[in-house]
């Protein structure tokens, strides 16, 4: 051996399986997770959906049972999402406010089933307009801020009373946030959270999920006008800044994969908790590729979330919660 190698060789701490996991800067744990369920009408039924392999919707019947089975797993929290028929979809989003609407009935569904699972509600507009948009519209097709934003406010108090632990405004409205906030300490309503979507990209990721949720084929032009520009990151940072502010108790960045960067410098410059969404069309990318021969499924599941969790991530939005933990679980 020359004398001039280095007396230090990183190589050593990979040697075996037991040095590996004694040197891990970082590991996952059912914990991260939360696992977002889809809801639709009916009894007794699972509709799987075809863009998103191995995801189903569920009846309300049914959908207890997902999330006890993910909270035996080590899952802390579930995120419900639901299909409104399209004869209650409308202009004004009226059913949004319905407190026996489909994701009302839902969580108080989950909550029956699984008393100790966290219950996680999507606050925006898109699953109840006509239009597909996650806002109220004027005649030029443009998205109403401050009417939107009342809208979200009575909207997460009708979730909050149906049992909701978080409400997760998505819409990315300015104003929501204080305005949510507000509204749920005048109704009593202060042990529940609010985790702001607040640096959410207009990505070409989610069309798997707009399918899910049945808004897809009714989108009206596109959502550029209020969701984030993908080119931007500082401004997510003054996203961000602007929803602590006004009384986010959590915030999240979507999609995943493709803005860790923007997790990574949130969670440098905040340091508050800071979850991600993989997002529809990461998992869908995924599935494909391993259905397609091109990656082993299992490895691939786990490498990417772990990705999530060396960028800084509290915790983690994903389809693939339930096969994750039981892979942690070995």
């Amino acid at each position: 051996m020359t004398a001039s190698f280095p007396a230090l060789r990183l190589r050593r701490g990979r040697a075996a399986p037991w040095i590996r996991a004694m040197l891990a800067e970082h590991r996952l744990h059912p914990s991260d997770f939360i696992l977002p369920l889809f809801i639709c009408e009916g009894q007794g039924c699972e509709e799987p959906i075809g863009m998103l392999p191995g995801v189903s919707r569920w009846t309300v019947d049914r959908i207890g049972a997902r999330a006890k089975a993910a909270w035996e797993l080590g899952i802390p929290c579930v995120a419900l999402f639901p299909n409104t028929p399209g004869s209650l979809r409308t202009e004004g989003a009226e059913e949004a406010l319905n407190p026996d609407n489909l994701i009302c009935r839902a969580v108080k569904a989950v909550k029956d089933a699984c008393p100790e699972i966290g219950v996680l509600t999507d606050v925006a507009l898109d699953p109840y307009t006509a239009h597909g948009h996650d806002g109220l519209v004027d005649a030029s097709g443009y998205v109403l801020n401050d009417e939107t934003s009342d809208m979200l406010t009575r909207q997460a108090l009708v979730q909050a009373e149906a049992g909701a632990d978080i409400v997760a405004p998505s819409d990315m409205m300015d104003g929501r946030v204080a305005a949510i906030r507000a509204a749920l300490e005048g109704a009593g309503k202060r042990n529940v959270a609010i985790m702001a979507y607040a640096a959410k990209y207009a990505s070409a990721f989610y069309g798997p999920f707009r399918d899910a949720v049945g808004s897809g084929g009714r989108l009206k032009g596109d959502k550029r006008t209020y969701q984030m520009d993908p080119a931007n990151a500082s401004e997510a940072l003054r996203e961000v800044a602007l929803d602590i502010a006004e009384g986010a108790d959590m915030v999240m960045v979507k999609p995943g994969l493709p803005y860790l960067d923007i997790v990574a410098a949130v969670r440098r410059e905040f340091g508050v908790p800071t979850f991600a969404y993989q997002v529809s069309g990461e998992y869908a990318m995924i599935e494909h590729m391993a259905a397609a021969g091109g990656g082993e499924r299992d490895a691939l599941i786990l490498e990417t979330l772990l990705a999530f969790k060396r960028a800084g991530t509290t915790g983690i939005l994903t389809y693939h919660a339930i096969d994750a933990a039981r892979l942690i679980h070995g």
